[in-house]
């Protein structure tokens, strides 16, 4: 096993303990955050809302909040992790390693996006509990899954460098990734918006991670979900090119 690979291993094995070893702070908000989602918004709200696009809101809703907890995490999970590091300077460790920029940024994406993919399923079971849930296209789901936790991970690496202080983190997540996520198509249908409307909501990523995730659960999309697909995966490895070249400089890591 060459170097890098050992190194890789060690660093994602680290990372990913780092939050399974802490369910209380990563699991289990996610949980008490949805059952009151899909207590609020599926049962008593959906009670007197009609069908959109021949489902049932609850289930409607559904793909959009799972979509929510997996970027959220995934997010939170590198920026947080990027941050910390910086903070308490074991960030140094892998940077004076052999590892290259690009094992390090691969640890750092993969053990957040694992994270988010983890919430992701936790978020579908919960769904489960007050609608019956199903996958229409197994490939697309798994696919859309994987890019768009890689994506806000990625994104998180960025963030987390950027920061200056804990206060960052919290902006970035409440006033920039939330609003993105709820003008996403999570509780309303595109075609429910004026045309202008519609038109301007398309350069919103989000609309094409729900309407993704959507059409791998219930088979429904209001944009053609392979082009989705090709525009997310695009933008995904953009991200991490862009993190490894910001590990290079030493953006954020240097004093």
């Amino acid at each position: 096993m060459s170097i890098d690979t050992t190194g890789f291993v060690t660093l994602l094995r680290r990372e990913t303990l780092r939050f399974l070893r802490r369910p209380r702070n990563t699991f289990i908000p996610a949980f008490i955050t949805n059952v009151l989602y899909f207590s609020v918004f599926g049962v008593i709200l959906g009670e007197r809302i009609d069908q959109i696009a021949g489902v049932e809101y609850i289930l409607f809703i559904l793909p959009g909040l799972v979509v929510l907890g997996a970027i959220s995490n995934a997010f939170e999970n590198a920026s947080f992790t990027i941050f910390h590091g910086r903070w308490n300077r074991y960030i140094e460790e892998p940077l004076t390693s052999p590892l290259s920029y690009q094992t390090m940024v691969g640890a750092y994406v993969l053990s957040s996006a694992f994270r988010g993919l983890i919430v992701a399923v936790l978020v579908a079971i919960i769904g489960a509990f007050f609608t019956p849930v199903g996958v229409a296209h197994i490939g697309y789901l798994l696919s859309f899954g994987i890019v768009i936790t890689l994506l806000f991970a990625s994104l998180g690496v960025a963030g987390g460098l950027w920061a200056d202080d804990f206060d960052d983190l919290t902006m970035m997540n409440q006033f920039i990734l939330r609003p993105l996520v709820f003008f996403g198509g999570v509780f309303y249908s595109l075609n429910e918006l004026p045309p202008l409307l519609q038109q301007v909501s398309l350069v919103n990523p989000m609309i094409y991670m729900v309407n993704g995730v959507r059409f791998g659960f219930l088979g429904v999309s209001e944009v053609d979900p392979g082009i989705s697909l090709l525009i997310l995966t695009v933008m995904t490895l953009a991200v991490v090119a862009g993190d490894i070249i910001l590990f290079q400089r030493g953006y954020g890591l240097a004093d």
